[in-house]
C-alpha cells in the first residue's frame, strides 16, 4: 500500500512542477540600446558602477519587463524594471544550467 501512495505522491508532484514551469516567464536576450529609454535610465541608475552583464526581456503574468543582470561584488544580481522604467526590485541571479554538449 505504501508503494501506491508513493507513486501517487510522485505523480502529483511532477504534475505540479510541470504546471508551475509552464506558467513561468518567457525570457529573450536583448541589447540595452533596444530597451525603452525610461527602462534604460532606471537600470543605469540602479546599477551605478556595477557592470551590466546581460539584459533580458521577459513576460511575467502577461506584462512585459526587463531584467538587467549586474556583477555586484562578484555575484550576479538582476535588476527588474517594467517597460515604463518603474523599478520592480532585485533578486539574486541563479546560475544557469550548462547546456549539454554533443557527443562525437
Amino acid at each position: 500500500m505504501k508503494m501506491g501512495k508513493s507513486v501517487t505522491a510522485l505523480t502529483i508532484s511532477a504534475g505540479l512542477f510541470v504546471g508551475l514551469a509552464a506558467q513561468g516567464q518567457e525570457e529573450t536576450p536583448v541589447d540595452m540600446k533596444d530597451l525603452p529609454s525610461q527602462a534604460q535610465t532606471t537600470i543605469k541608475e540602479k546599477a551605478g558602477n556595477d557592470q551590466i552583464v546581460r539584459v533580458a526581456k521577459e513576460t511575467r503574468k502577461g506584462k512585459e519587463c526587463y531584467d538587467a543582470v549586474v556583477n555586484k561584488n562578484g555575484k550576479e544580481v538582476a535588476i527588474r524594471v517594467d517597460s515604463n522604467g518603474k523599478f520592480m526590485g532585485t533578486h539574486p541571479e541563479k546560475a544557469e544550467k550548462k547546456e549539454k554538449t554533443e557527443k562525437y
